[in-house]
């Protein structure tokens, strides 16, 4: 009487599952820590290129699962498609973030203007933070085709209307601002500067507000510098349409519809 012989279990399906789910419980726990500030931003990108490995990593192994499976009749199809699922679902914010780097311009400090931007707040930057350096003609070039609405305000009011209109739209935001707001004292130009954070994984941004009296109009220029990642994926320019839009519905709501080019 011929024998049957045992169906093995694959360790490669095994681990294929034990691997994605530890790249998932990993994620989440970095994505919350550095949500909450518990994780340095360094110390999370590195996190996040580790999670995109084992992820991977969890794939190949899925790979090889579905070869023995599929060849010798092995046992593990509960653990390859946990693994997979896993791991897919792990992968996908990653491959979400590549379509919007092919979307996007490899640009990572925006400004209404380019000649002479808003300061941003120095007291606060690390080395390992990007370099701030002047916008070259190509950059700046790319922003406005890219970019077309990120744009300077003018309004025909009073300066200490738009300041306070400023600072009221700013209140609205969990924006950490790096210095108190700055008492007019009969100034005709004052900055806000504060760190902002991006909506997806939260990464940080310098901003700065500048409110310029020139006599008959008040400008407002608004600039925006990721302090990592060489590529933005719109986040800055998005950052300053927003809130400058917001900003003419706050001088409308307060004076009535105003002069705003």
């Amino acid at each position: 009487m011929a024998s049957i012989p045992e169906r093995r279990t694959s360790k490669a399906a095994g681990w294929s599952r034990r691997t994605a789910a530890f790249s998932a419980v990993l994620l989440l726990t970095v994505f919350v820590g550095h949500r909450f500030n518990l994780v340095e931003t360094p110390v999370f990108l590195w996190v996040l290129a580790i999670v995109a490995l084992l992820a991977a990593f969890a794939l190949l192994f899925a790979g090889l699962g579905f070869s023995r499976l599929w060849n010798f009749g092995d046992r593990g199809g509960r653990d390859l498609t946990v693994g997979i699922l896993l791991s897919l679902l792990v992968l996908a914010p990653f491959g979400v973030a590549a379509y919007w780097a092919t979307l996007y311009p490899p640009l990572r400090d925006i400004s209404t203007d380019f000649d002479d931007p808003p300061a941003l707040d120095m007291s606060n930057r690390a080395p390992d933070m990007n370099v701030l350096s002047p916008s070259t003609p190509g950059e700046q070039r790319l922003q406005a085709e890219s970019y077309p609405l990120v744009t300077a305000r003018s309004y025909d009011l009073p300066f200490e209307t738009i300041v306070n209109a400023v600072e009221t739209v700013l209140d609205r935001r969990d924006w950490d601002l790096t210095e108190p707001y700055p008492a007019l004292n009969g100034q005709t130009e004052v900055t806000i500067t504060a760190v902002a954070k991006g909506f997806v994984i939260g990464l940080p941004a310098d901003v700065a507000i500048r409110v310029t009296d020139e006599g008959d109009t008040v400008i407002v220029d608004m600039r925006s510098a990721s302090r990592y990642g060489r590529h933005d994926l719109g986040d800055n320019a998005a950052r300053i349409v927003e809130f400058l839009a917001e900003l003419d519905q706050e001088v409308a709501g307060q004076v009535g519809p105003a002069a705003a080019e």
